[in-house]
C-alpha cells in the first residue's frame, strides 16, 4: 500500500476550522501526518499539537513535528528534520529509538547519510515548485529513483503534487507522496484525500 503524507497548513484558518480538515483528511485516508508550524511560538504548537494528536491517534495514524524534536519528544510524536535541524543522531537520542524520524533529501548522497545516522523514511523533492513557507529547490524525478534504490528506507516525494499532476511518478519507486495544498487548500477535503488516495495506488 502506498502512502498519503499530509503535511499541514493552518495559517487560512480558524482553529476549529483547521482540526476539522485534519479530521476529514484521516478520513479520507492520510496515513502519516506532519504538523508544520513556521510561525507559530513553541507554546502555540505544543497547544494545537495536542489536538491534533488526539484526532491522528483516533485514526491510528502516526503524527511527526517539522523541525523541533524538543517538541516532538514534549507531544510523544515523531520529527521531520531539515538539513539545518538538529542532526538526526542526535534527535534519535532524544526520542528513542522507536520515534519515526524523517528527513529530507535531494541527492543519493544526503540519501544515504540520513540513513546512516538513522532516518526511518525521507522526503525527496521538490517535484515541482510550491508556494509553501519553504524555499524550495527541484528534485528531478530521476533523482528520486535514483535515490530509492540505494537506500532501503521509505521514499516519499513532496513538492507542489496534486492528483492532477502525480503521473509524473509513474515508475519512480516512491513509495508515497507528500502534499500540503492538494489537501489544506482544498473546498471537499474528504472527497479529494480519498479521490488522492485512490490516484496514488493506481500510479505508483
Amino acid at each position: 500500500m502506498k502512502k498519503l503524507y499530509l503535511v499541514t497548513n493552518s495559517d487560512k484558518y480558524t482553529e476549529e476550522e483547521f482540526l476539522q480538515r485534519i479530521e476529514d483528511a484521516l478520513k479520507g485516508g492520510v496515513d502519516i501526518l506532519q504538523l508544520r508550524e513556521k510561525d507559530k511560538t513553541d507554546r502555540e504548537i505544543l497547544a494545537l499539537g495536542k489536538k491534533v494528536k488526539d484526532l491522528c491517534d483516533s485514526y491510528e495514524v502516526p503524527m511527526l513535528i517539522d523541525d523541533k524534536p524538543h517538541l516532538a519528544w514534549a507531544l510523544g510524536v515523531g520529527v521531520h528534520l531539515g538539513s539545518d535541524d538538529m542532526p538526526i543522531s542526535l534527535a534519535r537520542k532524544l526520542l528513542g529509538k522507536d520515534a519515526l524520524i524523517g528527513a529530507t533529501a535531494k541527492s543519493v548522497e544526503a540519501a544515504k547519510k540520513c540513513e546512516e545516522e538513522g532516518a526511518d523514511y525521507l522526503g525527496v523533492g521538490a517535484i515541482y515548485e510550491t508556494k509553501t513557507h519553504v524555499k524550495t529547490k527541484r528534485t528531478s524525478v530521476e533523482t528520486l529513483r535514483e535515490i530509492k534504490k540505494n537506500v532501503a528506507i521509505d521514499v516519499y516525494a513532496i513538492g507542489g503534487l496534486n492528483i492532477d499532476n502525480i503521473d509524473i511518478l509513474q515508475g519512480s519507486g516512491a513509495d508515497g507522496i507528500c502534499v500540503v495544498r492538494a489537501i489544506m487548500d482544498s473546498p471537499r477535503v474528504l472527497e479529494d484525500t480519498k479521490k488522492l488516495k485512490a490516484k496514488i495506488q493506481e500510479i505508483l
